[in-house]
């Protein structure tokens, strides 16, 4: 509700309360006291049989007179003397009442007619009487309809509960995002392709030349912490247009129509400040395939029908280009998908080695760093991190720093910090000297199991400090470099590297630990993949017998409801076959260097934490031994 809307609204309410006023406390007693007469003036009346009927209140006796006239008392017009019945207002009187306990004698025996008049109650009284039941009601429906309207007319009331269908926008001009593309590391194709919006929206003449058309909207795909919110911003802020900001959980509350009513609102406001932007963050919330088993009058699918409707329907929104986000594209209903809605779809992925470079470099720009902070190996060993996981490493480091008081940030704080990231605050719980052996032997296990496979990613630290995560300890590999494509022989290296710690305890205390679970579990996992959907199997062939996934980008999906029982019978087979030959295969490595398990386990007790170099010393000088031991034999 405008502000003009609501001056009027409280005008008209204080000119009537100002009306009653009046009337209760101003007109009222005069009328009351203009034919007041002293109670010696009634009685006198009374005497004289002056008066036909008397009407008696709590405080008042109102009395009339009779209408014949007495001559002396009839007016006269030229000399004569009038012959006629007058009824004037002075014919109604009233006496404040007074104690006379002969007052009702005296009125039967004069022949007059009396009565009482009932006590009326002021309007006051009587307002406040009819609403005091309703009162908790009306408290608590007035605070329902303020926080469903969010406050959004200032102070509730009447604008709060007239502005359910009213859209919660928050309208930013493009400067006011503070956001830009320079801003933004890791965006790759995603700015590019932005870039062409912003040019449609800063010089459109250009492209109406040619007959092209600018695109209704645009949806930004990509698993959480990869910046499409951000990206959105930067494009407001470069093309300086108006950017309207709501998220999809926002435009539903539990009032029937309320969703389609914001929709339509928004786009009103929206072809006002044309050319803008409308970003609808989590599209998903709204935006759900109607074959989901919604009811055909839900809410949310009146919010969806109207929403199609905005972004292609009988009426333009020229200049209006609405965007959205969302990490779950395959639910979405595929009106909302065609070309004429959502015209482009881009993928927002994780960013590239040279893109984490870019990021760390923004969020490192009030940071004081180190000489020896290398930024360029911090990207190297972080691949498959999002934006928001980079900024949350470099916080991290700089926190390590302020808590020992550094004067700057060093290579040693950000290596803490991805281990914060990855496996967790580490513990100081003391471990018994039992567990304590086991868990080494456990890490040990999968770091020489990584050592001695080729191709597999360089352990960087193994430690036996429990974290917050739950872990007695962990073995921290990183990859050189980005991996898109990973064959049948390095997925079957890895599951060996994932059981070298259930291999190191079969093979030194002959039996395996619970402490294997997400080792076997991440393991079959990884089988089930090969076999379910990436063809790898010998026995099925190159058949896919996994469901679509349920998530963008989530690495896993389930197995098909419309297997044969056979069929299941071998893919539970074949995956049994590949976990069991990476933990022979892991077996026979532990076997085959027994020594440098025991000596890297032993050191592992000692210092409780160690990298990449020691471990790689005690191989090497195993390896030496093993030399001059053969030339020896030679």
């Amino acid at each position: 509700m405008d502000k003009g809307k609501k001056f009027s609204i409280w005008f008209f309410l204080g000119i009537l309360l100002t009306a009653l006023l009046f009337a209760e406390y101003v007109y009222k007693p005069m009328a009351e006291n203009a034919n007041e007469v002293p109670y010696s003036d009634f009685l006198a009346d009374l005497e004289k049989n002056l008066i036909s009927n008397v009407d008696i209140s709590e405080s008042r006796i109102t009395y009339q007179l009779k209408e014949n006239v007495s001559p002396e008392k009839r007016p006269v017009v030229n000399g004569v003397i009038l012959n006629t019945k007058l009824r004037r207002p002075e014919n109604v009187k009233t006496v404040v009442k007074l104690l006379d306990p002969f007052l009702i004698e005296r009125l039967a025996s004069a022949d007059i007619k009396f009565g009482g008049i009932p006590k009326r109650d002021s309007l006051f009284d009587s307002i406040f009487g009819f609403l005091l039941p309703f009162l908790p009601l009306l408290i608590i429906w007035f605070f329902i309809f303020r926080s469903m309207s969010g406050g959004s007319s200032g102070g509730g009331g009447l604008g709060g509960i007239f502005s359910f269908g009213k859209s919660r926008a928050k309208e930013l001009e493009g400067e006011m995002t503070g956001v830009k593309f320079h801003d933004i590391g890791g965006a790759g194709e995603a700015e590019i392709e932005l870039r062409e919006i912003i040019e449609f929206l800063k010089d459109p003449k250009r492209y109406d030349k040619f007959g092209a058309k600018l695109p209704r909207g645009v949806l930004l795909v990509g698993p959480p912490g990869t910046g499409k919110t951000l990206l959105a911003k930067a494009t407001a802020g470069e093309a300086g247009v108006p950017f309207f900001f709501m998220t999809g959980s926002s435009f539903v509350e539990m009032f029937v129509g309320v969703g389609a009513a914001r929709v339509r609102d928004l786009f009103d406001k929206a072809k006002k400040k044309a050319p803008c932007i409308i970003f609808v963050d989590e599209i998903d919330a709204i935006g759900q395939s109607r074959l989901r088993g919604f009811n055909s009058n839900s809410e949310q699918e009146n919010t969806l029908n109207q929403l199609l409707a905005e972004m292609d329907g009988f009426e333009g929104n020229d200049g209006v280009v609405i965007m959205g986000a969302t990490n779950r594209p395959e639910i979405l209903d595929q009106a909302l998908m065609r070309p004429g809605r959502f015209d482009r779809q881009i993928q927002v992925v994780l960013p590239t080695e040279e893109g984490r470079e870019e990021i760390l470099k923004i969020h490192t720009k009030k940071i004081p760093l180190a000489s020896e902070v290398d930024l360029r190996a911090i990207a190297k060993v972080t691949p498959g991190f999002s934006g928001a996981d980079l900024a949350n490493i470099a916080n991290e480091a700089s926190l390590l720093a302020a808590r020992h008081k550094a004067e700057a940030v060093t290579m040693n704080d950000f290596d803490l910090a991805i281990e914060r990231v990855v496996a967790g605050l580490q513990r100081r719980t003391p471990l018994t000297p039992e567990i304590k052996k086991k868990v080494a032997y456990h890490e040990t296990g999968h770091a020489l199991v990584a050592c001695y496979l080729p191709g597999s990613d360089p352990v960087h630290k193994v430690s036996i400090i429990p974290t917050t995560k739950g872990a007695l300890g962990y073995t921290m590999q990183m990859p050189t470099e980005d991996q898109y494509l990973i064959g049948e022989t390095e997925l079957k290296n890895r599951m060996a590297v994932m059981l070298g710690g259930r291999a190191a305890e079969l093979l030194i205390f002959n039996e395996g630990s619970t402490g294997a679970s997400n080792d076997l579990e991440r393991a079959t996992e990884t089988a089930r993949r090969m076999v379910t959907e990436f063809g790898m199997s010998p026995k099925l062939g190159p058949v896919r017998y996994a469901a679509p996934a349920m998530m963008y980008l989530s690495g896993s999906s389930e197995s098909r409801n419309d297997t044969g029982d056979a069929t299941a019978e071998i893919i539970d087979a074949e995956i049994r076959r590949f976990v069991s030959e990476a933990q022979e295969q892991a077996l026979n490595i532990l076997k085959e260097h027994e020594k440098v398990l025991h000596e890297v386990a032993e050191t592992l007790q000692a210092k409780e934490v160690i990298n990449h170099e020691e471990i790689q010393a005690i191989v090497d000088k195993e390896n030496e031994k093993e030399k001059e031991k053969e030339q020896e034999n030679i």
